[in-house]
């Protein structure tokens, strides 16, 4: 089972986006995915309760919420055969309350928008993750993603450049686009919706996808056994080689 968990401490960072995103990646593609929600706005579990039903079912469980009649522990056990777990962490996080999780992930990706306030949060989470929390192989299980973000910016230059130095893999950047607000608003992901006037917001995915197949994330396999199934998501649109 593949971990992957979606963090930044400060709020609006892009976490949700993120995260329901790639879950609906994975599931898409015949996967077997688990969408843990640990924020109290609940804004993952709000995602997947408007998920259509023909769409490729996507276990939710909401961590954040007291559950009734049953333990946490149950609560929080994935179905069986899941495949890929991912982790939507809250805002103001206790980066040692959740050392567990991070000591189990095999990749931990850190979403940062455009701006000086949001580029010191970041890094500082970076360097509390190396300091104090034990992660296996930090430099290669933890990846930064720009959003909202411009290329051709003095704050990305900046942002590329302190990630440099610390020797963490900068991988790519997401648009602001309005394709994203569909997506939260329907419960589908980007690669699940038509395909015209999403070309560029899926080309900024493949090196996510890459670096994450490169973590140990199979896609191919699940795609394999995904194009067995009869129930197919109506509007789901190929994956380019260049994904993985």
């Amino acid at each position: 089972m593949q971990r992957i968990i979606v963090l930044n401490p400060k709020g609006g960072s892009g976490k949700t986006t993120l995260a329901t995103n790639l879950a609906a990646y994975f599931a898409c593609h015949g996967i077997k995915t688990a969408l843990i929600d640990y924020d109290s706005q609940g804004s993952s579990t709000d995602w997947l309760e408007r998920r259509p039903r023909e769409y490729a079912a996507i276990q939710c469980i909401s961590a954040f919420r007291h559950p009734h009649g049953v333990t946490r522990s149950f609560a929080m056990r994935t179905e069986p055969g899941t495949e890929v777990v991912v982790t939507d962490t809250p805002g103001a996080l206790d980066l040692m309350q959740f050392s567990h999780l991070f000591a189990q992930a095999d990749a931990i990706l850190i979403p940062v928008l455009p701006s000086a306030i949001d580029i010191r949060a970041a890094t500082d989470c970076v360097n509390k993750l190396l300091d104090n929390v034990q992660v296996r192989d930090p430099e290669r299980r933890i990846a930064v993603l720009a959003n909202r973000s411009r290329t051709n910016t003095k704050v990305y230059k900046k942002l590329s450049t302190i990630l440099t130095e610390m020797r963490i893999p900068f991988i790519t950047t997401l648009r602001d686009s309005q394709n994203y607000v569909t997506s939260a608003e329907e419960g589908i992901g980007l690669f699940e919706m038509q395909q015209s006037g999403m070309v560029r917001d899926l080309k900024s995915w493949e090196p996510v996808i890459e670096w994450l197949v490169g973590r140990g994330c199979d896609v191919q396999a699940g795609k394999d056994k995904g194009d067995k199934e009869e129930k197919h998501s109506p509007r789901q649109v190929p994956v380019s080689q260049g994904a993985g």
